[in-house]
C-alpha cells in the first residue's frame, strides 16, 4: 500500500449484496479502510454533506435519482471528490457521460479484486500525496486558508480592522465590488477568530435558486415537499460553533430577510416541514457588492437586518484604489499560474507591467487572476510576457460612452474607425517609447506601412 493512513470510501449502491461485498474488499487487510454505504442517492447526498470522504463509489442504477444526478450533485458540492462509478453493464455510452460528469473512474460488476484495490490505491495515494504537500504550504494557523496580497495602505488598513474585530463574535458586514475578495476576508475574521477550530460554511445567496434557499439555509424535514426524502441538514447546523458566509446577501427575498433575522435574535430556527426548535450558535459573516442602503431605501431590503449584520461594516476598496498591488497581484499570480499548468515564462516585462497598472480592472482581483491565468496557457513556453500577449482591450485606453456615442452618431463608421485605429498605433508608439520598428513590430505590420498611417492620421512624435 503506497500509503500508511485509513480511507473513508462511501459505496452508494441499492444491491446490499454489492455493498457487503464492497465492504469486505476494501476493509480487508486489517481494517485497511472505513466504509460508510448508502442505499439511494439523496441519502449519499446527505451523507456527504454531513462528514468528509476520500473516495465514493457509486452505482449508475440508483432507485429515484440515479447515479449522473447523484453525481452531478456530489460534484456540486464538493468539486474535488474522487467519484468511481460503478455499473453492472459495461456499455462505452455510460461511461464517456460519467467522466464527463467528473467522474475519476469506470468500473463493471462483478468486482475483480485484482483490479479494484490497485486503482484503489493509486486514487488514495495520488490524493493523499496532495493533501500533504498542500497542508506543507498552507499558512500556519491563524493566517487563513488562502493569503491576502497586499501593499496598499487602503488594503493594510482593512487587514487591521480585521484584526481587531475577528476576535469580537458579533456579525460582520464586508462591502465591496465583485472581485475584491470579500470571501478571503470573511475566511481571514474566521480563522482569527475564538472559532477558528470550527467550521467556516460559504454560501453564494444569489446562486441558488429562492425557492432553495430557505432549505439550503435551515435545512428540511422528511416530506417537507416534493423530492424531500430525507431530513436534510441546513448550512446553519453546519456552521455550529463556527462561521456562516452569506455572501450576496444582496439577493436574499424579504421573507427569507424576516426569518433569519429572527435566528440572528434568538439563535434558534425551525427546519421547512418541521416544528423543532433547532438551536444553534453560528458567527455570520456577510457580504454585499450592492448598496444596502439604497436596497433599504427602495423597499428591498430590512433595515432592521441591516444594522442587526451591520455591527462591524467593513468595506473592501477596488483594486484601482490600491497602488502598487497590481504589480505584486500578477507577479504572485504568474508564479502560482505558473505551477499550476506546469509552464515556464520568466515574468511581465516593464512596458506589460505599465499598462497593466494604467488599466482600471473593473473586476478587480478577480478579473486580474483570470487575465494572468489565459496569459499563461497562451504565452510561449520560457519567454517573458510582452506586448504581443496584450488583448486589445488593455492596450487600448478606454473611452468614454459619450464619446463612442459621439462617434457614432455625428461622425460615422470611417471616421470612429480612423480615430480607433489612431489610438492603437499611438498605444503601440507609446509601450515602444516611440521606437517605430519595434511599434511595427507589436502591430505585425511593415515599418514603412506604419510610417504611411502615421502620416494619413496626422500622428507625430512630440504627441
Amino acid at each position: 500500500m503506497p500509503f500508511d493512513r485509513r480511507a473513508k470510501i462511501l459505496v452508494v449502491d441499492d444491491d446490499e449484496g454489492v455493498c457487503e461485498a464492497l465492504r469486505l474488499i476494501l476493509e480487508d487487510s486489517c481494517g485497511r479502510h472505513q466504509v460508510t454505504c448508502a442505499r439511494d442517492g439523496v441519502t449519499a447526498v446527505e451523507i456527504v454533506r454531513r462528514d468528509t470522504f476520500d473516495l465514493v463509489f457509486l452505482d449508475l442504477g440508483l432507485p429515484g435519482m440515479d447515479g449522473f444526478e447523484t453525481l452531478r450533485r456530489l460534484k456540486h458540492h464538493d468539486a474535488d471528490l474522487d467519484v468511481l462509478v460503478v455499473s453492472g453493464t459495461d456499455k462505452a455510452r455510460e461511461a464517456v457521460e460519467a467522466l464527463r460528469g467528473g467522474a475519476l473512474e469506470y468500473v463493471t460488476k462483478p468486482f475483480d479484486t485484482q483490479r479494484i484495490m490497485p486503482l484503489v490505491d493509486d486514487i488514495l495515494g495520488r490524493r493523499f500525496r496532495a493533501e500533504d504537500s498542500a497542508r506543507r504550504a498552507s499558512p500556519k494557523p491563524g493566517e487563513g486558508r488562502r493569503r491576502i496580497i497586499t501593499q496598499a495602505e487602503s488594503m493594510r488598513a482593512v487587514l487591521s480592522q480585521v484584526e481587531k474585530v475577528a476576535a469580537a463574535d458579533c456579525s460582520v458586514l464586508i462591502t465591496g465590488e465583485s472581485g475584491t475578495g470579500k470571501e478571503l476576508v470573511a475566511e481571514l475574521v474566521h480563522s482569527r477568530s475564538p472559532r477558528s477550530s470550527g467550521p467556516f460554511v460559504a454560501v453564494n445567496c444569489a446562486a441558488i435558486p429562492g425557492e432553495l434557499l430557505e432549505s439550503e439555509l435551515f435545512g428540511h424535514e422528511k416530506g417537507a415537499f416534493t423530492g424531500a426524502y430525507a431530513r436534510r441538514v441546513g448550512l446553519f447546523e453546519q456552521a455550529h460553533r463556527g462561521t456562516l458566509f452569506l455572501d450576496e446577501i444582496c439577493s436574499l427575498r424579504i421573507d427569507l430577510q424576516a426569518k433569519l433575522l429572527r435566528v440572528l435574535q434568538g439563535q434558534a430556527f425551525t427546519r421547512v416541514g418541521g416544528s423543532e426548535t433547532v438551536r444553534v450558535d453560528a458567527r455570520l459573516v456577510a457580504a454585499s457588492n450592492a448598496s444596502l442602503t439604497e436596497l433599504m431605501r427602495q423597499g428591498r431590503f430590512r433595515e432592521d437586518l441591516y444594522y442587526r449584520l451591520s455591527v462591524i461594516p467593513i468595506r473592501l476598496p477596488p483594486l484601482r484604489e490600491r497602488p502598487g498591488d497590481v504589480a505584486l497581484l500578477a507577479e504572485h499570480f504568474l508564479t502560482r499560474l505558473c505551477e499550476k499548468h506546469g509552464k515556464t515564462i520568466p515574468g511581465l516585462s516593464p512596458s506589460v507591467m505599465a499598462v497593466l497598472g494604467q488599466y482600471p480592472w473593473p473586476g478587480n482581483v478577480r478579473e486580474l487572476r483570470n487575465f494572468m491565468e489565459r496569459t499563461v496557457l497562451l504565452s510561449d513556453e520560457g519567454r517573458s510576457v510582452d506586448e504581443r500577449d496584450l488583448p486589445m482591450d488593455l492596450l487600448i485606453p478606454r473611452v468614454s460612452l459619450q464619446t463612442e456615442q459621439s462617434a457614432v452618431h455625428d461622425e460615422g463608421l470611417l471616421r470612429a474607425r480612423e480615430e480607433f485605429e489612431r489610438r492603437y498605433i499611438l498605444r503601440c508608439l507609446e509601450l515602444c517609447s516611440w521606437n517605430q520598428a519595434a511599434a511595427a513590430r507589436l502591430l505585425r505590420i511593415h515599418r514603412n506601412t506604419l510610417l504611411k498611417r502615421m502620416k494619413t492620421l496626422g500622428i507625430t512624435a512630440n504627441e
